[in-house]
């Protein structure tokens, strides 16, 4: 019985292996990279001096600045070493739109020796959460798909809810989190989803397209889930007069979910 008992969890997760292997296929054209050093779940140092922060992921941080690591943070890091190894150090390099954020570093996707995708092989096995950033949405469907193979199967960072109440936000930083949505309002500087608690969500005029029409008509007394970077809007101890107290900016449809 026993033996049967393990033979079975090892053909459930020989299923779950190959469904994860089948997110985001590889291009044609992709630039052959050397990688130096895996710096975090999400970012590497190639050969040639430059960092690269891959597309469509956003693994839990590291230890640093006087906080603890963030759960699976250690984890994700070596499962990209491992996928980096098994590379023999060589991937291909496939760069978004947008080619570098405001750190200088290189967006791009990053594919293994055997052409998987190590953004959507990290999702599918929990340890990063997907994420959208206008313009590089180019993978936001398979790398959606992935995220939603390890939440139904409970891997890694779902093995617990990650998720968030609005009102538990306590500190800047990416989140996860949910709540009903007690007044929506449009002007100039968008479309502005308060939820209740003390988050609002904001979604610029030039992205309104990425999200469903009539989204707004939905919205007010619904359970909604948001994810993106929260950031304090107000100083500690001023006074609100009416604002929500944290705010996090959203880019594309895949970051807000009606529950």
């Amino acid at each position: 019985m026993k033996k049967a008992s393990l033979a079975g969890a090892f053909f459930v997760s020989a299923i779950w292996l190959t469904a994860a292997q089948a997110f985001c296929p590889a291009p044609k054209g992709l630039a052959p990279v050397i990688v130096q050093r895996v710096v975090d779940g999400d970012t590497l140092r190639l050969k040639d001096g430059r960092s690269v922060r891959m597309i469509g992921l956003n693994a839990p941080e590291l230890a640093g600045r006087g906080r603890p690591a963030e759960p699976f943070a250690v984890a994700a890091r070596q499962r990209l070493e491992q996928l980096v190894a098994q590379s023999g150090g060589r991937l291909g390099l496939l760069p978004g739109r947008e080619r570098r954020d405001r750190y200088g570093r290189t967006l791009a996707h990053l594919y293994g020796a055997n052409g998987r995708n190590l953004e959507a092989q990290l999702i599918a096995e929990g340890l990063a959460y997907q994420i959208a950033v206008v313009p590089n949405v180019a993978l936001v469907a398979c790398q959606q798909a992935a995220e939603n193979h390890a939440r139904r199967a409970r891997l890694g960072l779902w093995r617990h809810s990650p998720v968030l109440k609005a009102e538990q936000i306590r500190r800047s930083g990416f989140a996860l989190l949910k709540g009903r949505v007690s007044k929506v309002q449009r002007n100039r500087g968008g479309l502005w989803i308060t939820l209740q608690g003390s988050v609002v969500l904001r979604i610029a005029p030039n992205v309104q397209s990425r999200f469903a029409r009539g989204l707004p008509r939905r919205l007010v007394g619904r359970q909604i889930e948001a994810r993106g970077w929260v950031v304090e809007r107000l100083p500690r101890g001023q006074s609100s007069g009416g604002y929500s107290r944290w705010i996090m900016s959203l880019s594309d449809g895949s970051m807000l979910r009606l529950l």
